[in-house]
């Protein structure tokens, strides 16, 4: 791709390193802020920006917050009995966007995948041990609402594993999902359907 513009070549690479954002799409979309006022420009410059600056992460469950606490763990609402493990926070809206789910969420911010040179020390683990262990006796249930796939499988397993030493119940979303499958992507009945459906997890 040609461009006069050393501007406007380097903005098209900066939107295409976006995930699913080709050459041809980044372009389209600087033409179009192009076309926008300056101010409107700088103010989704800002915002964008802000996801950097401003962005917090829950101290309770690890999502992104805009607050110490997110507005979930705040919730007195909710049931704090129950912790659903996501790998993140796409995940937690996702099962958020089934009403299914009234307890509270832990975010590991990725999953367990040696090829890639991830461990669990890379991973939001040691507070979900530290948190469950605080709770003790008021914790009746883990949920592990991860991807059906190997690194999905091999976090389930190891933190199934490292919770049998405080005797609390877990349990996995059932299978309604595809192996393989993001659980981003799933369809919102199917994903509460599975969370309804939960099955406990054996080791």
């Amino acid at each position: 791709m040609q461009f006069t513009s050393d501007i406007v070549e380097k903005a098209v690479d900066a939107l295409s390193s976006f995930p699913g954002i080709g050459k041809r799409t980044a372009l389209r979309m600087v033409m179009y802020l192009l076309k926008r006022p300056e101010i409107e420009v700088a103010s989704i410059s800002e915002r964008i920006l802000r996801l950097k600056t401003d962005l917090k992460f829950c101290k309770n469950c690890g999502t992104v917050s805009d607050f110490e606490y997110c507005s979930i763990c705040s919730d007195p609402q909710r049931e704090k009995n129950i912790i659903c493990v996501v790998e993140d926070f796409s995940d937690l809206m996702a099962i958020e966007g089934t009403s299914q789910f009234k307890g509270e969420y832990h975010v590991l911010g990725g999953l367990i995948s040696p090829m890639d040179g991830v461990g669990p020390s890379d991973l939001n683990l040691q507070s979900l041990f530290e948190r469950i262990s605080n709770l003790g006796e008021e914790i009746s249930e883990v949920i592990l609402a991860l991807s059906a796939t190997v690194e999905g499988d091999t976090t389930m397993y190891y933190i199934a594993k490292k919770l049998q030493e405080y005797g609390v119940s877990v349990s996995s979303i059932a299978r309604g999902i595809s192996v393989g499958g993001e659980l981003e992507y799933v369809d919102e009945i199917t994903l509460g359907r599975s969370l309804l459906q939960r099955t406990q997890y054996k080791v």
